[in-house]
């Protein structure tokens, strides 16, 4: 259960940025969107595979990143 505490002399509007700013770092919405409709067992299998893949993708190029930025100091 996510609980934020509201002091006496703190803003509601920042309680509520506090609240949704937790929210999404527990990735509550994006759990949301998921559940939204109905997905067959075959889309989820997809969708995982395209996830993975777009991950490898971006760990290669951090790697490459990381690999010139350390060539560069030399």
């Amino acid at each position: 259960m996510i609980t934020i505490k509201v002091g006496r002399n703190q803003d509601p509007t920042r309680a509520m940025q506090k609240l949704k700013n937790k929210l999404i770092q527990e990735e509550l919405f994006v759990e949301l969107k998921k559940r939204r409709y109905y997905a067959k067992p075959s889309k989820k299998k997809r969708l995982k595979r395209e996830e993975a893949e777009k991950q490898r993708v971006k760990d290669f190029r951090k790697a490459l990143r990381q690999a010139q930025q350390r060539n560069d100091g030399w």
